[in-house]
């Protein structure tokens, strides 16, 4: 049965994002007494706020100071305003809903100008989403609550029962399952076994999703 409508993550699913982001992360903990990979880091961090990235990383031993959120984000919107590509598949996919004639809407724990930071740059895409890009963070409901899968399906009227999500942290998997939604756990360099237990189902190419959900 065809989905009622599709809602993604932008981050990593959308988006070519995260590599700026943890390059910054990585910078900033180790310039405050904590040096850390980039995988260590995904796997703490992919999926969350940078709220919950200031507590942790405080809580593992970086001295960032009490203003470091603040700083963070405009440093980082002009990281990803510097060039932010559309993951591989993405146009396509979002032209095949289009012509099925099925809805779709972005739920981001990133804030709203992150968004316009990193869709921004793509004028078609950011047109297909005008007042379809919810932010968590904004609405005072981050994931894994299901409160912002939620609130997106009722912009779009749609049953929470019948829509699908595609994301690709584990934390968005868990909102999806709470919110009662199908979710598409996207993982382009193969097996994610955390994404996988989370309740995910694996999948690797944008190309895949139209038969994943039946058109």
């Amino acid at each position: 049965m065809k989905p009622q409508a599709v809602l993604f993550d932008c981050d990593g699913v959308l988006v070519d994002s995260e590599p700026a982001t943890f390059a910054l992360i990585q910078s900033d903990f180790a310039a405050h007494g904590l040096p850390m990979e980039i995988p260590a880091l995904e796997d703490l961090f992919i999926g969350g706020t940078i709220e919950g990235v200031a507590e942790q990383g405080r809580a593992l031993g970086a001295a960032l100071p009490a203003d470091w959120v603040d700083s963070y984000y405009p440093r980082l919107y002009a990281r990803l305003r510097a060039g932010t590509p559309l993951m591989p598949g993405v146009a396509a996919l979002l032209a095949r809903l289009d012509a099925e004639g099925i809805p779709f809407a972005v739920g981001s724990n990133g804030r709203g100008a992150k968004m316009e930071a990193t869709l921004g740059q793509h004028p078609k895409i950011r047109a297909r989403l005008e007042g379809l890009l919810f932010s968590g963070q904004d609405l005072g409901c981050p994931k894994p609550a299901p409160d912002l899968y939620l609130h997106a399906a009722r912009a779009l009227g749609a049953d929470p029962a019948r829509c699908v999500v595609i994301e690709d942290s584990a934390t968005g998997a868990r909102a999806a399952k709470a919110a009662g939604m199908r979710c598409l756990g996207y993982a382009p360099q193969g097996e994610n076994p955390r994404l996988a237990a989370a309740g995910a189902e694996i999948f690797t190419d944008m190309a895949q999703v139209p038969a994943l959900i039946g058109l």
